[in-house]
């Protein structure tokens, strides 16, 4: 892989990191503004609102801006703007300036899922496993936000949750734009190792298709990670409340983490076997792992769910893979903030979904159903993609010798 490729995926893979873990800043550096700014924890937490709302949808307009100028170029813009959005939060005189910061710091995050995933599909060889280790890098953002927040807070205030990492993704960005100059990485319209275009009729069948599975997949990922601490609390109770040595956010950083490193398999099986059917196949089986999760309890219980959280990683490759093969590479950037528009914005729905369950039941037993339900629904529309075989598909010709040059 040349040098240019491996500075393109690498920094892709850290800005990922980066991305998930500024999302998960707030919800504990909230903790110590309740003091300082005088308000109750629910006006505060609902300062977060406009950046959750921009990080979905400000992916179609960084992915089209991509295509039409620069994917290194935004990924730039990302880190500086982000760094910069955070400096601006950890430095706010007011609970005003707090809500701008974080809505700044959601509208430059949401660059990173249309931008820097279709950076990694242009420069890698094997998509698949790329692709995997691109979402493991994600995961372990979300796993650390909240201890990269806690440990800042302990040893200095809130301020510095954000003011750390604002500086951090601030420097990445200089050494960014350096290994660019250094190693002559340029933007680029097609991908290194480009495979057939797909015929216009399967493309937007395609297209179809993914975008009822991708609402699915997010209304999955949102109400597992919305309702897993409740749903433990409720269930673990022989290691949880004080009864055990690990309280209910230790399993759930246990479930997540456990799960992580999952999508590099995933990623291998996306490289090795039809996209299709391991896609289908992936949300085949949560259906019955869903449901066996809807009936237990404590250790079975966290076992079962990091299997559900497994299968929702392991699906994670071939769906981004599958957006990829199905979009031309000239508007790879404009496909990605489409899904990512759809799967955030639709996810959104979890959360009333898990307050309407659990208020009307007093429990988690319909949400399993419910989920079960989405898995079933995802599987089998999964079944309408076409086929590799039927697809009616041109051979491209080498990268760079048509449809433009690289910028």
């Amino acid at each position: 892989m040349p040098r240019s490729a491996r500075v393109a995926i690498g920094f892709s893979n850290a800005t990922h990191y980066l991305t998930h873990l500024f999302m998960l800043l707030y919800p504990t550096a909230v903790l110590g503004l309740e003091q300082e700014f005088h308000l109750p924890y629910g006006q505060l937490i609902s300062l977060s609102l406009g950046g959750f709302i921009l990080f979905g949808a400000g992916a179609l307009p960084a992915g089209w801006l991509a295509d039409r100028w620069s994917e290194i170029g935004m990924l730039a813009v990302l880190l500086f703007g982000m760094g910069g959005a955070a400096l601006l939060t950890g430095l706010a005189p007011s609970p005003l300036w707090v809500a701008l910061g974080l809505a700044l710091m959601g509208l430059f995050a949401s660059i990173y899922h249309p931008v820097g995933i279709a950076m990694i599909v242009r420069h890698a060889e094997k998509r698949g496993r790329a692709l995997g280790i691109n979402g493991v890098s994600g995961g372990l953002g979300l796993a650390s936000g909240a201890l990269v927040a806690g440990a800042l807070m302990d040893w200095w205030s809130w301020r510095a949750a954000f003011i750390v990492p604002g500086l951090v993704a601030m420097a990445l960005g200089v050494v960014f734009l350096v290994a660019v100059r250094l190693t002559g990485l340029r933007d680029t319209r097609e991908d290194a190792h480009p495979q057939p275009e797909v015929g216009g009729h399967a493309m937007v069948s395609a297209f179809l298709t993914l975008t009822v599975t991708t609402m699915m997949a997010g209304l999955i990922f949102q109400s597992t990670s919305v309702a897993l601490p409740k749903i433990f609390a409720q269930r673990l109770g022989l290691f949880a409340g004080g009864n055990g040595a690990l309280d209910v956010g230790g399993f759930v950083s246990l479930v997540y983490l456990g799960a992580a490193s999952v999508q590099v398999f995933g990623g291998i099986l996306a490289d090795r076997f039809p996209l299709k059917w391991v896609y289908v196949a992936a949300y085949t089986v949560q259906v019955p792992v869903i449901l066996l999760a809807a009936r237990l309890y404590n250790w079975p219980l966290v076992g079962v769910c990091m299997a559900m959280v497994l299968l929702q990683n392991g699906a994670a490759p071939a769906e981004s893979a599958l957006y990829a093969r199905y979009s031309p590479a000239r508007w790879r950037a404009t496909a990605f903030g489409l899904k990512f528009v759809v799967s955030l914005g639709v996810s959104a729905l979890g959360v009333p979904l898990v307050a309407l369950i659990y208020d009307g039941t007093g429990g988690f037993y319909w949400l399993f159903v419910a989920m079960a339900a989405f898995a079933l629904t995802a599987a089998s529309v999964g079944l309408l993609l076409p086929g590799e075989r039927g697809l009616a598909a041109t051979t491209p010709l080498p990268a760079g010798a048509a449809g433009g040059s690289d910028d």
